[in-house]
């Protein structure tokens, strides 16, 4: 995995950073009653915050702490799969299951990576490889 060991640590590191915020937020899940339009609630019903017009109380509420913690989870069980087989992922894969493994997982991580092309320590090798 040597070649990509930075970007494994750049990435479980956006991924410790997010996890933070979200433990800091409660780590519950939030909603939007319907009966309040722009109200978040947390798990106790008490409101997290409002937000006025446009549906973004909605879209807030889908990024809720326990919705975020859940998918920070299953980013490193793919981050974890791809650690197995990191030393296969090359331009130019074999032909066999081992390589064929590092090549598609590897494809997967470089998107995780890319959700952070904004973090002043991305790199742009890690840039997906089969860009249309």
């Amino acid at each position: 995995m040597a070649g990509n060991t930075d970007m494994v640590t750049f990435i479980e590191a956006r991924l410790n950073e997010e996890e933070q915020v979200a433990r800091d937020a409660g780590g519950e899940s939030w909603r939007c009653p319907a009966e309040v339009p722009g109200e978040v609630h947390d798990r106790t019903s008490g409101i997290a915050f409002t937000v006025r017009g446009g549906g973004y109380d909605r879209h807030i509420a889908l990024q809720d702490p326990a919705r975020t913690l859940a998918r920070i989870e299953t980013s490193r069980v793919l981050l974890g799969e791809y650690i197995e087989v990191a030393d296969h992922d090359t331009d130019r894969p074999n032909d066999d299951y081992t390589s064929g493994r590092a090549a598609g997982l590897g494809f997967a991580v470089r998107q995780l990576a890319a959700e952070y092309a904004w973090h002043p320590d991305y790199r742009a090798k890690w840039l997906p490889r089969f860009i249309r």
